[in-house]
């Protein structure tokens, strides 16, 4: 029986990782999970050539488009000769789908353009820069333990980015041209002795002004977990600050969100295994109930596995399109290894 395509390779000669021989799944799974460590670094702005390969199909062999409440809308997998190019761990556009920033875990910024077609496709990425993270004395942040950056988020000139292993929330100054700010690093809203290693802010997203949060900023943990076996999160400030939980489900982990324009937060979970290789959910969260002390779930709005183009998916972005739709994209972290891919998957929300 012919063995359907690896998303994690792109390669028709290669099956899924359950029936990779032993040697292929230990070195997945430690590929997974324990990212290389960042290259010697200086302070240079860093430009990247990137070559980009169009997903034209999300579920593998099909041409549907409609996954849950989301319908596919293209993608791209992501390659440079660049060595610090890879473990892209967050992702967000700065406007209507055009210029973007993010962070690697490997203690980079990254920044650059989608190019789109006469429909509005992604078909490609510019102007693609790579710059290190500042540390407070104005040096590259050093060490995987110091510089694996998971979560950021945008709001005016202010970028917020949570670390986990040495556990911070700080904040920086936009800077596009030279990346040179320095961090102000913010009280941690969850106890430290709660924060698991690897483990610990996964998520930062700041919520609708006219929500029920009023702009604030939310951090969620990927599996910093209380007595109950429930997911740390928390509201930084204004009327609803403090911490709260999201109900841990099924063996999933947090790898990102961010808010819809309604208020409603969504939840990119992932969960891995040597059987069955990944599995990614989306889960919204109604505005509503997320308050000091709840334990806050939601229904999953969509959902994949190896059957379909993904890998290691780690950022989220909501924004909205010159069309008026909400749109979704999706990033993965290839942990900078030759057995996963970096993707961009976009996605259309179905009112």
């Amino acid at each position: 029986m012919a063995l359907p395509v690896n998303p994690l390779r792109g390669n028709a000669d290669m099956a899924y990782p359950a029936l990779l021989d032993r040697r292929g799944r230990l070195a997945l799974l430690f590929s997974l999970f324990c990212a290389l460590p960042a290259s010697a670094q200086d302070n240079r702005v860093v430009p990247a050539e990137i070559t980009a390969r169009p997903i034209v199909d999300f579920r593998i062999g099909s041409t549907e488009t409609r996954f849950g409440d989301l319908e596919f809308v293209g993608g791209l997998e992501l390659r440079s000769k660049n060595n610090d190019f890879g473990g892209l761990s967050a992702f967000r556009y700065l406007d209507s789908g055009k210029a973007f920033l993010g962070i690697t875990d490997t203690g980079f910024w990254y920044a650059g353009e989608m190019q789109r077609d006469a429909k509005g496709l992604p078909v490609s990425v510019t102007d693609f820069r790579l710059a290190p993270i500042q540390s407070a004395d104005g040096t590259a942040v050093e060490g995987k333990s110091n510089s694996d950056a998971e979560g950021m988020a945008v709001s005016g000139k202010t970028v917020t980015v949570t670390f986990e292993r040495v556990h911070r929330i700080a904040e920086y100054d936009l800077d596009l041209k030279n990346f040179a700010s320095r961090p102000k690093e913010l009280p941690l809203p969850v106890p430290r002795n709660e924060l698991r290693n690897n483990r610990g802010f996964e998520t930062i997203a700041y919520a609708p002004a006219s929500s029920s949060l009023k702009g604030a900023r939310v951090a969620v943990t990927e599996k910093s977990i209380n007595k109950a076996g429930d997911i740390f999160a928390a509201v930084l400030e204004g009327p609803q600050k403090g911490l709260f939980y999201v109900k841990r489900l099924d063996s999933f982990d947090i790898s990102d969100g961010d808010f819809l324009p309604n208020g409603d937060l969504l939840l990119l979970e992932r969960r891995f295994s040597l059987s069955s290789g990944i599995t990614l959910r989306i889960r919204r969260i109604a505005a509503a109930d997320i308050k000091p002390g709840a334990t806050v779930d939601g229904p999953a709005i969509f959902a994949a596995d190896m059957r379909y183009q993904i890998d290691n998916m780690e950022g989220l972005d909501v924004w909205q399109a010159n069309d008026g739709s909400t749109r979704i994209s999706l990033m993965s972290d290839d942990n900078n290894s030759i057995l996963q891919r970096n993707l961009y998957l976009e996605f259309r929300l179905a009112e």
